[in-house]
């Protein structure tokens, strides 16, 4: 019999930093796709979701469609509590293809610096790097101290890239969106999910 392939999988964390925005986007189009996406928010990261981006508390499905999100048939979102240290992304049995924190605080980046698991977000970005297995932290914070560097750079050294939402300016964008969905693209990129949210380097229309 042959063995059925495993569906692309990538876990989704959003945390208490400015820039909820960049989650939002990447659950857009991580969804858009047949990929099954574990979520986790933080309480911080749903306080700023409630300040910045009017998330009322509720099911997360429900609020990403109200923000513009499509699903594909065949896409999954499952939602766990942060503490829920029972959920699948909390082991490296559980197989996946990486996982995201966008916006990442430097709370998170220094818990995951020193490898203290007391949440499923802290839990599953060492499992990532246990396991090696891509760990892309979006890290919001400027300008920065010499502990935020040094977290980042045992971090980097630990496995993780270090994906600070910077603007390239020459694809031209024309709106903010534009601006959030370049940073977006490069990070499906580092999960080699093929993507056209921006124009690249190259592009007869840009060159």
């Amino acid at each position: 019999m042959k063995k059925q392939e495993r569906k692309r999988t990538v876990v989704v964390a959003i945390c208490g930093a400015t820039g909820v925005v960049y989650g939002i986007r990447l659950l857009k189009a991580l969804l858009a796709r047949p990929v099954e996406v574990y979520l986790v928010v933080s309480r911080a990261g749903a306080a700023v979701l409630r300040h910045e981006a009017d998330y009322d508390g509720g099911p997360f499905d429900d609020y990403l469609r109200r923000q513009g999100v499509e699903f594909h048939w065949d896409a999954r979102l499952y939602h766990h509590d942060v503490n829920d240290l029972f959920a699948p992304p909390a082991s490296g049995s559980f197989r996946h293809d990486g996982m995201v924190i966008a916006p990442c605080s430097m709370k998170t980046l220094g818990a995951v610096a020193s490898g203290i698991a007391d949440s499923l977000i802290h839990r599953a970005a060492d499992v990532c790097l246990k396991e090696r297995r891509p760990l892309v932290l979006m890290t919001r914070e400027t300008p920065l101290n010499l502990i935020h560097l040094k977290n980042m750079q045992r971090t980097l050294l630990a496995g993780a890239t270090i994906m600070p939402p910077c603007p390239g300016f020459y694809t031209r964008p024309e709106s903010l969106m534009d601006i959030v969905d370049g940073t977006v693209a490069r990070t499906l990129d580092q999960l080699d999910i093929d993507n056209d949210l921006t124009k690249r380097w190259g592009d007869k229309d840009l060159v």
